[in-house]
């Protein structure tokens, strides 16, 4: 996917103003309008500079791209790293499914437009406000009680960009998986009236782990193996998220190999599995006797992978 530079789009400075971004994009909008304007890329130029407007006029949604926008360069091949909108708070639900091949959709397209304004006299609940959390691994296998931040951006009275932040006690329950919610009630915006506040939904990922990876409610693991643990069998300490334990290797084994641990997953009903997957790291030949090892080895065995046999 391409990043693209809004602010470039629009010809104004990431210092802009909303009333500056404003008058850009109806400038560039009456130019580039497909009703009236002669440029063959009219269309085009047009639906971007839409897309930028739309996100560079709501603060959250600025806030956001700008977290994300200022490590790339407009064109620029990129992906950005598991988390990245952590810790943002926005107005508003989800919108549904989007097209993950459009840059706009891809990443503001999942998020609600906000509420409009009520009416006076009128009585209605809060809107429910949305975010997104990482938690540690081990906090979905024993439970634990964490402390969030969260930011919800908005400009002030000069147009600057300023962030309300607040921290939020939260229960994590054992079991949890990426991609769940977490409802906090009464968490979200105030509500109109006598209305009650909405509530506050938090959607859950798993910071990178150094040792596991997750899949739904699997778990995956890599095991180094000796060759001869590989070929003879073994027992060797294997790490799981709950402490090591001890793992029985047959004969045999080859490198890629997966070896399930049913239950030893995410817990749950059903728990998940943890998949230890093996892998053979060689001794270094490094000295002499190593090296007459590796050797005495070739002549014992007279083995030919790339033949797949002796």
């Amino acid at each position: 996917m391409k990043f693209k530079d809004y602010y470039e789009i629009l010809g104004v400075p990431r210092t802009a103003t909303p009333d500056e971004v404003k008058a850009a994009y109806r400038r560039l909008a009456r130019k580039y309008h497909p009703d009236v304007s002669k440029e063959p890329n009219a269309e085009a130029r047009f639906k971007e500079l839409g897309e930028a407007h739309e996100v560079l006029k709501d603060p959250e949604k600025r806030a956001l791209y700008d977290q994300m926008g200022s490590q790339w360069k407009a064109g620029q091949d990129f992906k950005p790293s598991p988390g990245w909108d952590a810790g943002f708070e926005f107005r508003g639900g989800e919108t549904g499914d989007f097209d993950p091949n459009d840059f706009f959709e891809a990443f503001f397209g999942r998020r609600g437009s906000g509420g409009g304004s009520r009416r006076p006299n009128i009585h209605a609940q809060g809107e429910d406000h949305h975010a997104k959390v990482m938690i540690d691994l081990e906090d979905a296998f024993r439970g634990a009680q964490r402390s969030i931040s969260l930011r919800m951006p908005s400009y002030d009275a000069q147009g600057r960009m300023v962030s309300r932040e607040r921290t939020l006690d939260v229960n994590i329950p054992k079991g949890i998986r990426a991609g769940q919610h977490l409802r906090l009630a009464g968490q979200g915006g105030p509500g109109v009236g006598k209305g009650a506040p909405g509530d506050l939904y938090l959607e859950v990922g798993f910071n990178p782990h150094p040792v596991f990876r997750v899949d739904d409610r699997d778990i995956y693991v890599d095991l180094k193996l000796a060759p001869w643990e590989a070929a003879l069998g073994a027992k060797v300490e294997a790490p799981t998220p709950e402490g090591p334990i001890q793992l029985t290797i047959p004969p045999g084994s080859s490198a890629g190999r997966q070896m399930r641990l049913k239950g030893r997953g995410i817990p749950g009903q059903p728990p998940g599995d943890l998949y230890v997957v093996l892998s053979i790291a060689l001794p270094p030949a490094d000295t002499d006797s190593a090296r007459e090892a590796y050797q005495a080895m070739a002549r014992a065995f007279r083995f030919n992978p790339r033949e797949g046999k002796a």
